[in-house]
């Protein structure tokens, strides 16, 4: 059983950054697809960003060109670097890992962008 834990939420502005990590207690490599999902105020969860073991990226288009999710299997690590955030970008992330036999979540990190 792998545990994930997301850190580097917080409060932005908008036009900021911030950049989020899922560190995971074990080896992250038998995970063919690693997942940010976010939740906002009043919505449902939703799939934001998906990165393959191969390096393979997609971007649901509310931010595609603004974000960037990325792996590292040796530090068993995936990131979500949030660029020119908007205040519709206010949830908490998830971080998800899934192979065709499991399927692991973290507990969420708060993201807030108001000025």
């Amino acid at each position: 059983q792998v545990q994930l834990k997301e850190s580097g939420g917080g409060l932005a502005q908008p036009g900021g950054s911030l950049r989020l990590s899922c560190a995971a207690s074990g080896s992250i490599f038998s995970f063919n697809v690693m997942a940010w999902h976010r939740r906002s105020p009043g919505k449902q969860r939703e799939l934001i960003a998906t990165v393959t073991r191969s390096g393979s990226t997609d971007y649901v288009d509310a931010v595609k060109g603004r974000f960037a999710i990325s792996r590292d299997d040796v530090k068993n690590t995936v990131y979500l670097q949030m660029n020119n955030l908007k205040p519709d970008d206010t949830a908490v992330y998830y971080c998800h890992a899934t192979n065709v036999r499991e399927s692991y979540w973290g507990q969420g990190t708060q993201v807030t962008v108001s000025s």
